[in-house]
């Protein structure tokens, strides 16, 4: 049930509802039925606008409901669970959409969801409730709903349907279905799913919407750090800055502990995200989220493409696309992701409560990744490639500090192995005696660092052999006008704070290059 102070915060929410929700939820019964409909009592009693009938939806069960727009057409949202959590603003966010809040998408995206899907897609999205990657997956599905009648969504706890956990064998989360196939798995921004949904698309017959063309001064492309940094002060500076990225925050987005951000005591990823985006609409930054670079044309004028097929054209560019996670590239790993293989311990930590499970890599993120586990599993077991971990010495105290993790130092995983589905074992190799080993597990965490988000550009300018864009002191690249800063880049150090400070200086960079070289527009 909703407390007092929750329901006073969603009724200044409500006050955005414009028209008619209907909520249905099925017939039936299940033990956690009536926790289910009594909130939907409470959130239909604050306001007259949501209209809640218990058990009129004859084609969904006990733990299910529906949310729709009560007098206009669109695709089906359907919540097979009680969305706790983090899954609440997934919640709450699809009443407010279906009474009238436009969904925060750019007009391509829009359009394109609209005109290109002419058959239904029914997708299913199978979350945890402590998942902070799942709610941005929900969210879009649910989005796109609204806007094509012909795609569906349901959000499914987990923990509430442990028979198709078991049925599906799986054991990551967001796992996401298309007409009962697997879709996709982990982290997805919007820009990925809408992505993957072109490709499975029939080939376009013309009615794709126009791409229509943009001119900016600035262009930056990536919403993290480092992008919104260079964005801010790119429109500081008095310049038409156009901001390009799948999501605002990027990989920020996904830390849920950040005490190293010098001026703050500490925050998560997601506030932090917030504050960036905060920051560059008050600067007027005209940011184009859940989109992609396709291709770049260097000139006098330099000419971008989106995934969507939207052109912009730009005076200078700044890419801050940062980085993603690194894979072993070991036998069984792709394969068996979200069946016992994950990278993100806040998603996937729980599927694996009282189990034993490994963390690859020795570095900050590993060693975080087994403190966060520690508290979740039976028991964890690092696995580290160096003589040495490399996580700073606070961070190694803790480790030490359990009694339910262990080390393993000097090893290199050689394969991830599977019985009946699940992971049940990984191969190593000890490097002191050449010597190769079994570790008995049930889930393998991968955290061994990251890889530039970078392969769009790698044609335009000049990369080194890691896929890091090469730029010089004041983070120009190879092709003039072309500039790049953060984790994408050579930049030595992969931290927050650092990624700020190399934008700034990318911004500062374009200033006196559209000053001094460039042809005026």
């Amino acid at each position: 049930m909703l407390d007092e102070a929750t329901l006073s915060q969603l009724q200044d929410y409500f006050q955005k509802i414009t028209r008619p929700v209907r909520i249905q939820s099925g017939p039936g019964s299940h033990e956690r039925k009536a926790e289910l409909e009594g909130m939907l009592h409470q959130l239909a009693g604050i306001t007259p606008q949501i209209h809640f009938a218990a058990g009129s939806a004859a084609e969904l069960d006990a733990i299910s409901f529906q949310v729709a727009p009560k007098n206009t057409s669109s695709g089906e949202i359907v919540f097979s669970g009680i969305p706790g959590g983090h899954e609440f603003s997934s919640l709450i966010l699809a009443i407010l959409q279906c009474g009238g809040v436009a969904p925060k998408l750019d007009a391509e995206i829009s359009a394109l969801i609209q005109k290109r899907i002419k058959n239904e897609l029914r997708f299913e999205t199978i979350v945890s409730l402590s998942c902070h990657n799942c709610p941005d997956v929900v969210q879009t599905l649910n989005s796109f709903a609204l806007l094509n009648p012909l795609v569906h969504n349901r959000m499914i706890d987990g923990a509430l349907y442990p028979d198709l956990i078991a049925e599906r064998g799986i054991q990551g989360v967001p796992a996401v279905y298309l007409n009962g196939e697997r879709f996709a798995d982990g982290k997805l921004d919007p820009g990925q799913i809408l992505a993957k949904i072109l490709e499975v698309l029939p080939a376009d017959d013309g009615a794709e919407p126009e791409a229509g063309s943009d001119e900016c001064d600035v262009l930056v492309i990536g919403g993290g750090p480092a992008g919104a940094a260079a964005a801010v002060y790119a429109a500081r500076k008095g310049f038409d800055v156009a901001l390009v990225a799948d999501r605002i925050g990027g990989q920020v987005k996904d830390t849920m502990a950040i005490e190293n951000l010098i001026a703050l005591h500490e925050t998560t990823g997601p506030e932090l995200a917030e504050s960036l985006r905060g920051l560059l609409e008050k600067n007027n930054v005209r940011l184009r989220e859940h989109l992609q670079v396709r291709t770049i044309e260097p000139g006098a004028i330099h000419t971008v493409t989106l995934n969507t097929g939207a052109v912009i054209k730009a005076r200078a560019i700044a890419i801050a696309t940062g980085a993603r996670w690194r894979e072993l590239g070991v036998p069984g790993e792709k394969e068996n992701i979200g069946r016992g293989v994950a990278y993100c311990p806040h998603c996937d930590g729980p599927f694996f409560k009282g189990k034993h499970v490994a963390v690859i890599g020795g570095g900050n993120s590993g060693v975080e990744a087994a403190l966060d586990l520690a508290g979740i599993v039976k028991h964890v077991t690092v696995l580290e490639f160096l003589p040495e971990l490399k996580a700073d010495q606070v961070l190694q105290d803790r480790l030490h500090e359990r009694g339910n993790i262990d080390v393993m130092t000097n090893v290199a995983t050689d394969a991830i192995e599977t019985a009946n589905g699940a992971v049940n074992q990984l191969l190593y190799t000890d490097r002191a005696s050449a010597k190769q080993q079994q570790l008995s597990i049930d889930g393998v965490f991968i955290q061994i660092g990251l890889v530039p988000n970078s392969q769009f550009v790698k044609e335009v300018v000049e990369t080194n052999r890691f896929g890091e864009i090469i730029i010089n002191d004041r983070c120009a690249t190879s092709v003039p006008g072309i500039f790049a800063c953060g984790d994408v880049t050579t930049v030595p150090y992969k931290q927050i704070i650092t990624a700020m400070g190399e934008g700034a200086k990318a911004a500062l960079s374009i200033f006196e290059y559209l000053l001094k070289e460039a042809v005026p527009a």
